[in-house]
């Protein structure tokens, strides 16, 4: 068997980012005394969702990696001895960022960086004003519990960026997410959405046989330029075996840290009867190269 602990950590986001790293370093305490090898944390889990709005001044929350936000989540890594998947704003240089996971080794070294490559610009959710797409591809990032597929959010959306993990190598598909319901949606229309969201992750697990480990912040964020009333965040974190099915959710409106058992040999097995990999026509896919097929 070749099982491995993976703690979630689903958190509430103010204002101070002390408190928000407090937060998250008191759970990924919990997570590591509960025997957790592997830690997730949620999509920019240092700061309030700073792209209801676009604002320069936003520009300040973001950090430097290497800097001292990295310092810390690398000291919490070596300190609990576990491999600690974060996701930071960064400043790469004056005027360039990026929304990037960091994953930590047990030793507090870097193990490698994932930096968001599809960027959304939508009502509450004004990202490409803050974030350069990603330039690091898709490569799974190898570690001593294995090779992690990181993406981020709005990757989760995209099925080629979960295949192409996949194709090389990853055991786990992991996204560290912020999504939740914009206020002035219908509830029809918020339930909509939340059965997509988990429709379209399952959906990873099963084309590629991977377990697939999702983290979303929780709480409500208001709109402090009153454009809007504001995003509730839906919580909802899971883990979904390679066939898709749930093998653990969280609640939708509170903190959750949750330590899940995931049997990565499973993905031989599953893949065994369900050849997905084999029977891929790869002569006839050059029409995904394509933006469109007019």
């Amino acid at each position: 068997m070749s099982n491995i602990k993976v703690g979630l950590v689903q958190h509430t986001c103010g204002s101070q980012k002390s408190a928000n790293i407090s937060d998250s370093l008191a759970a990924i305490a919990e997570a590591a005394t509960a025997g957790a090898e592997l830690v997730v944390l949620q999509e920019l889990h240092c700061s309030p969702y700073i792209c209801q709005v676009e604002e320069v001044e936003q520009f300040d929350w973001a950090d430097p990696i290497p800097g001292l936000t990295v310092q810390t989540f690398a000291e919490a890594a070596k300190r609990h001895e576990i491999v600690l998947v974060t996701s930071l704003f960064e400043k790469r240089a004056p005027g360039l960022y990026h929304n990037t996971a960091v994953v930590f080794e047990k030793d507090g070294s870097i193990a490698g960086k994932y930096r968001k490559m599809h960027i959304p610009d939508d009502p509450a959710y004004y990202e490409k004003f803050y974030f350069t797409p990603g330039d690091l591809g898709f490569e799974p990032i190898d570690t001593s519990v294995g090779r992690l597929g990181v993406l981020i959010c709005w990757d989760q959306w995209y099925p080629e960026a979960a295949r192409l993990m996949a194709l090389a190598g990853a055991e786990l598909l992991i996204y560290p997410t912020a999504i939740g319901y914009e206020t002035t949606d219908e509830e029809a229309e918020q339930q909509r959405q939340l059965d997509a969201w988990r429709s379209i992750q399952r959906g990873h697990a099963v084309a590629n046989g991977l377990p697939v480990v999702c983290v979303n912040r929780t709480g409500f964020e208001p709109d402090w330029s009153g454009q809007t009333k504001g995003i509730h965040f839906w919580g909802r974190s899971f883990v979904a075996g390679p066939q898709g099915e749930i093998l653990f959710e969280a609640p939708q409106d509170r903190a959750c840290t949750k330590v899940i058992e995931i049997d990565k040999d499973r993905t031989e097995a599953v893949r065994r009867i369900w050849p997905f990999f084999r029977d891929r026509r790869i002569d006839a896919y050059q029409g995904l190269l394509k933006r469109y097929l007019d």
